[in-house]
Formats: C-alpha cells, structure tokens, sequence
C-alpha cells in the first residue's frame, strides 16, 4: 500500500503514482488527495488513512471505489446511519499505542461485530494500527504493539496491516498481509541517524538551483540579515537562487552543505525567503554565475540536511513549494 500522502511526501501525488505500477493500492490523509488520483486517471484501490470526517462524503468514497479507515465511534455510527446504494470496504484502526487515532482495544469486539452486521460496511474488515515508536530498534514499545494487535486480531480472518517504514525495515514480525511504505518509498530513511544508503534505498529527489551571483567579501564585514556571519579573512560568496520560500529549512545552520561541481560548500548568514549565501573562499574550482547548485540529493542526503536543521527529513519533503518547478526522469 504506497502511501501517498502530503502531495506524495512533496514529490507529486498524480505523476509519481503513476510510476507506482507494482503497488497493490494507494494510501492517503485524506478525501481530495483521493479524488486528485482519480481525477489522474489511477484506477487502483485507495485508502483513505484518517477515513472521513463526514457522512456526506459516504456516496463520495462509494461513487470512486474509496476505502476507509473506521477510528472512532462518530464514524461508525454515520456509516450505520447513511442511506448507501452499496457497501463500502473498511478498515478497522485500533490503538495499540500511539494514542492518536483508533479505537481502544476493548472496544474491538463491539466496533468488529457493528461493522459486520451493517449492511453499509463490505463483510471484509480488514484491521490495522500504527507504531509510535517503530524507528527505535531500542524501544521495547513496537513488540508490545504488535503483540497487542495479535492477540485482539488472532480469532479474526481478516487481512491485517501495521508496518509504516520503520516497521518494514526493522521489525519483521509486524508485517502483517500489508505494508505501508511511506518515506523509504522515496528512497529516504525513517531510521535516526541513517540514510537510505544504509538499507539500499535510492533517493527520488534532486533538489538543485542555481548560482545568481558570485561576490567578494572584505573581512570582518558582516553578511546577511541581522549580520549573523563574518569572515575573518577576506573570501568569496556565492549567492543561490533558493530559500524557506521554496521549502528549504530556515534554521539550517552554519556551515550546511551544499555541491557545486562535485564540490561541497557550506552556508553562511541567514537563509532568506530567497537567497542563500556560501562561502566558496578563494574559488579555487572557478564557481560561477549559472552553476547547478544541489541542496539535496543522492549525492548530499536529505537526513544529513535534516540534522543541519534541527527537524525530520518528512518535513523538509513536504514543505516543498509551489513554486519550485518539477522534472522527471526515469
């Protein structure tokens, strides 16, 4: 199940799931991601992860084959109470942990038998929780997950998926009938301090730009907003056609690298809306005006820009912005 949330982790739902022809299904957030599918001509069965948040969109899931996931007691009941022409295919979540979304195991018995006995549910509920902790191969909390799920799920016949990425990745013995590859879809580890080269994952995503600008700079003068950096010794700054209004991290600290030319150079002053500075010191490799610049990549992985930043490679994903234009290749 190729979960293609959040514009498909910032790579972009409709084309890159028409890539995806080995996937058995797709999995998203939500409603219009789903419809985006469709409208994009994908024909496989889709999962709606946070299923529906109202009962007005029952005919919307029923009329485009839309699966969803049954939470809590509001979406039960709106599906027992709607007047559908045919049954729709649900999944069952139950909380085994993360204390988010799902219902709590004790109401498993009551919430299995409701969605069996009502003629709007298809006889096939498939059930399914989430790992809060399975990227800590240290944590004891996944196995007691999965243990949990087990033992409420083992008298039921039923297709049963807990793995996101890390749980793909690291346990083993919560595979279940289905997995939802997420982040390692796009080559990128969900695993701290790894990046997919560690589990043979290949990154999906080159983010580049170019270089507008290439300037000397006197010592001791200050560069930036808020004149954050100086140099203590005359230098050169290459200055790059990116920044938080493209999705790039505005806290990326000091030195963060970037290539140009096979070369790797780190930022200095403040990442602005638009423009990002590095020192490239005497240039020795003749950086100049229109050299690609990649911020990320194959060759610079997103985790190691992540830790730069203080976050989580998701974020740095999915906050790609419009405006950042979009080509791909085979």
């Amino acid at each position: 199940m190729a979960v293609l949330k959040a514009n498909a982790y910032g790579h972009g739902l409709v084309t890159i799931a028409q890539h995806l022809n080995d996937a058995d299904a797709f999995a998203v957030a939500r409603i219009d991601e789903a419809l985006a599918l469709r409208a994009g001509g994908l024909t496989k069965p889709i999962v709606l992860l946070e299923g529906f948040f109202d009962e007005a969109d029952l005919p919307i899931l029923l009329a485009n084959n839309f699966q969803t996931i049954i939470h809590d007691e509001n979406q039960l009941a709106a599906l027992e109470n709607a007047q559908l022409e045919a049954p729709i295919n649900c999944w069952l979540k139950i909380n085994t942990g993360m204390h988010r979304l799902g219902i709590a195991p004790e109401q498993f018995d009551e919430f299995y038998n409701r969605l069996q006995k009502t003629a709007n549910a298809n006889n096939t509920v498939n059930l399914m929780t989430h790992f809060s902790c399975a990227d800590d191969v240290d944590s004891s909390k996944t196995m007691q997950q999965i243990a949990l799920f087990n033992r409420l799920a083992e008298n039921v016949e039923q297709a049963h998926c807990l793995s996101n990425s890390a749980g793909i990745l690291a346990w083993p013995s919560g595979h279940g009938d289905w997995v939802r590859p997420g982040l390692m879809l796009y080559g990128v580890s969900p695993m701290a301090n790894t990046t997919g080269k560690t589990y043979q994952l290949e990154p999906v995503m080159r983010l580049t730009t170019k270089v507008i600008a290439v300037r000397n700079v006197a010592a001791h003068e200050a560069v930036g907003y808020s004149g954050r950096w100086q140099s203590d010794k005359p230098t050169q700054l290459a200055v790059v056609a990116m920044g938080y209004g493209d999705g790039y991290p505005r806290h990326a600290r000091a030195g963060t690298p970037v290539i140009i030319n096979k070369q790797r150079y780190g930022i200095v002053g403040s990442v602005a809306m638009d423009m990002i500075t590095l020192d490239i010191g005497n240039n020795t490799h003749n950086i100049k005006v229109g050299d690609e610049v990649t911020m990320w990549g194959p060759e610079l992985p997103v985790e190691e820009i992540a830790q730069c930043a203080d976050t989580i490679p998701y974020e740095l994903l999915c906050n790609i912005t419009p405006r950042v234009s979009y080509q791909y290749q085979r």
